[in-house]
């Protein structure tokens, strides 16, 4: 599918685009694709080669996501894509995020079908979800103002590298967020993910000035971003650049993708990370994974 072309720019001296749906900004040759590889410059255009292609689909407990303060007790109804814009070497989820065949595994499905399958499994909202939801920005807005028309909410769990283009559109849309906030390294954010940690954070400040819910997660690694100095510094953003009402998620990482040689996380740093919350006054903490 094309996409609007508000969302990206032609040169004037080659057949190159800059793609501006995220915080990456590719600069596109003609035949090829950006760090999230699904997008195309095909002759100068800008196309979305995942536009209706799934991965998954699924209604799940709200607190999966996470988010425990928004519809608590209720169902949403999850869906995921393929690929992403960061190149985190911990994935989780890499196997749609980053080694797959999107032609072979994917689900194609209408936006319309997806608010039917919402209403029928009586989800009280839809949640873009397990890869990075920003890359399929097109086909995620369709979706979710169809969504909002049957009086569904929308969750988007993010990593928050957003464009400053993106997260214009993606605020009049998405009701909900949990952003996973990686570490307070500029150098974890560079070396591990790929991306840029300030763009994260003003993403998640911009977030919370516009009045939606928020939710935060922090996957704790060992020796990796879980010194007592980061997880201070982290609950600080929390507490003096969001407000402690703002629910944090502490969350266990186990060996996966290019990091198979850390180890489980120690549950004793995710205790004293809870504790450290709790003691500069953060209201709702919580620990996953364990």
């Amino acid at each position: 599918m094309l996409v609007s072309s508000d969302l990206y720019k032609k040169s004037s001296k080659t057949q190159k685009i800059r793609c501006e749906i995220c915080a990456n900004y590719c600069k596109i040759a003609d035949g090829n694709v950006g760090v999230c590889r699904q997008h195309k410059n095909i002759n100068g255009e800008l196309f979305d080669e995942s536009y209706s292609i799934v991965s998954s689909l699924s209604p799940d407990p709200v607190e999966k996501k996470p988010l425990n303060h928004f519809l608590p007790g209720t169902f949403t109804y999850s869906i995921g894509g393929f690929g992403c814009n960061m190149t985190c070497l911990h994935c989780q989820n890499y196997m749609i995020s980053h080694e797959y065949d999107k032609n072979s595994r994917g689900i194609k499905i209408t936006p319309e079908a997806i608010v039917e399958n919402a209403l029928r499994y009586n989800c009280k909202s839809i949640a873009w979800t397990y890869n990075e939801p920003t890359i399929h920005l097109p086909f995620s807005m369709k979706t979710s103002l169809l969504a909002r028309q049957k009086d569904l909410k929308v969750i988007y769990v993010t990593n928050g590298y957003f464009s400053d283009k993106s997260i214009e559109e993606i605020l009049t849309f998405v009701d909900a967020f949990n952003i996973d906030l990686k570490a307070m390294s500029r150098d974890f954010y560079k070396k591990v993910c790929g991306a840029d940690l300030d763009v994260v954070l003003d993403n998640i400040k911009r977030v919370y000035d516009e009045g939606k819910h928020l939710e935060v997660t922090n996957l704790i690694i060992n020796d990796y971003n879980d010194s007592i100095e980061e997880i201070n510094e982290l609950c600080d953003f929390v507490v003096n650049e969001l407000d402690c009402n703002v629910p944090l998620h502490f969350s266990r990482a186990f060996p996966y993708y290019k990091m198979n040689d850390i180890s489980p996380t120690r549950p004793e740093i995710l205790f004293k990370a809870r504790d450290i919350a709790h003691d500069k006054g953060i209201k709702n903490v919580y620990l996953g994974n364990i």
